[in-house]
């Protein structure tokens, strides 16, 4: 028989279509279902149901993260005061040196990192492949399983080196067959397309700077023929605009759409720079981006046009890209973050706080195709939830819970379900030996500086 949770007493954002909040309310999961949601006390169960006192907390959607790069939290703090360009040409030589051991610490250190801060489901884009590193998807799968989150790692590539014309170093980049070959195995290895899957594949060619025209077209071409999303960093920064006006005499989303990568299937990171034709296009085919607002920020690269792209009807989620370019890694500053960018950049109305809170929930559900599954608290679907603390001193006095979860202090989390799971309870991730997983990162980091020299 299923095993009955139930979670009462805590007012509830159920992210719905109708914007659905009680002040007062329960979720009941059965097994890694939500089973009901409600205003008042939950119904009577026969048996002994795992209750969770909810008094004084806020219960939402588990948080989705639609960008990121795992394997670069152990190259933190480096190049902080540089450009994209100048910080990958930094870092490439050192992510030359990753193994399996080296990518296995620093996912799962981003994935509990993750989880204590709100986050059930999240993406990877892991782009580099050093010929003698192992297996390095299967090393950040095998974590993500370990921490207990729902995972849809994206197989990246590259194949446009330096003396070609690209930015990574000749040694940083594959063979357009063997990429090609990799990407089949990984989705014949790993992806499930099952309703309550907690892995799907997609492929990702890196970026327009790092990936031929072939290996556009041909990724396109057998994403679409296995079933899987596609996903790729899109007008990030000035330097990539110019470089592709330069190279290939359009801008990124130009270059992009002539290599029919645009539709349901697809999400951007960042989309920064675009223009009005750019924003109806994805809006016509339903092209989905990941908004990165405190890596743009830290990188300077610039102020996404969010609420251009909400306005157009365009998919945005939220995403804390690499820890390279965002060291904290935490999910539940990223609503934030969106809301005060988006505001900044079109005025105190571009966002209000429950709206910064769908792109954290719903708005990622429905990047990664999975709306119907995850982003909402309603009947039926997946019991990814996140319960948050809100009867601290930092946020007494904010009447309004979602106003105090997305604009106050980050708050801690009196529990964490992932697929009706309990993996983080009383602000402690409970899948993941914290401790141990420092003392491994600080000395996979000198690992990884000392083969560089």
């Amino acid at each position: 028989m299923d095993q009955v949770t139930v979670i009462s007493g805590c007012a509830v954002a159920t992210v719905d279509a109708r914007g659905t909040e009680y002040p007062t309310g329960y979720v009941v999961v059965r097994g890694n279902r939500i089973d009901a949601v409600g205003a008042g006390k939950p119904p009577e169960f026969d048996g002994d149901p795992v209750r969770i006192d909810g008094r004084g907390c806020l219960l939402t959607p588990g948080l989705v993260n639609t960008h990121n790069h795992l394997f670069q939290w152990i190259t933190r703090g480096l190049a902080v005061d540089s450009t994209l360009f100048e910080w990958l040409t930094r870092l490439y030589p050192l992510w030359m040196g990753l193994d399996e051991e080296a990518v296995r610490i620093a996912a799962t250190a981003a994935l509990a990192t993750l989880a204590r801060t709100g986050c059930t489901t999240t993406t990877d884009h892991h782009y580099m492949f050093p010929p003698d590193g192992g297996d390095l998807l299967g090393a950040e799968i095998a974590a993500a399983a370990e921490a207990g989150l729902r995972f849809h790692p994206c197989r990246g590539s590259m194949d446009l080196a330096a003396a070609a014309g690209g930015l990574p170093p000749d040694h940083d980049v594959e063979r357009l067959d063997a990429i090609l070959a990799a990407s089949a195995d990984a989705v014949a290895r790993w992806h499930d397309p099952s309703f309550d899957s907690m892995v799907r594949i997609a492929l990702a060619p890196c970026s327009l700077f790092s990936s031929t025209p072939d290996l556009w077209r041909e990724s396109a071409a057998l994403a679409r023929g296995v079933g899987v999303r596609l996903h790729t960093h899109l007008a990030e920064t000035i330097d990539e605009q110019d470089y592709c006006l330069r190279v290939f005499g359009c801008t990124p989303a130009q270059h992009l759409e002539r290599h029919d990568w645009l539709g349901p299937d697809v999400w951007y990171a960042h989309a920064i720079h675009l223009d009005d034709d750019a924003i109806d296009a994805m809006a016509r085919t339903d092209t989905g981006v990941a908004h990165c607002p405190t890596s743009n920020a830290r990188l300077g690269a610039g102020v996404a046009r969010v609420a251009d792209l909400l306005r157009a009807g365009v998919p945005v989620g939220l995403g804390v890209d690499g820890a390279a370019s965002n060291e904290a890694g935490s999910l539940i500053e990223q609503p934030r973050a969106a809301l005060l960018a988006a505001r900044s950049r079109n005025g105190p109305h571009a966002m209000t706080p429950r709206v910064a809170l769908e792109l954290a929930t719903i708005g990622g559900a429905r990047v990664l195709g999975r709306a119907a599954e995850i982003g909402t608290l309603e009947v039926g679907k997946l019991a990814d939830l996140a319960l948050w603390r809100l009867d601290t001193a930092a946020h007494a006095g904010i009447e309004d819970p979602v106003v105090a979860l997305v604009l106050g202090a980050p708050p801690p989390l009196a529990a964490l379900l992932v697929n009706g799971r309990v993996v983080v309870r009383d602000d402690e991730v409970r899948t993941v030996a914290m401790d141990r997983v420092a003392v491994e990162v600080t000395r996979a980091q000198a690992m990884l500086r000392a083969k560089a020299e």
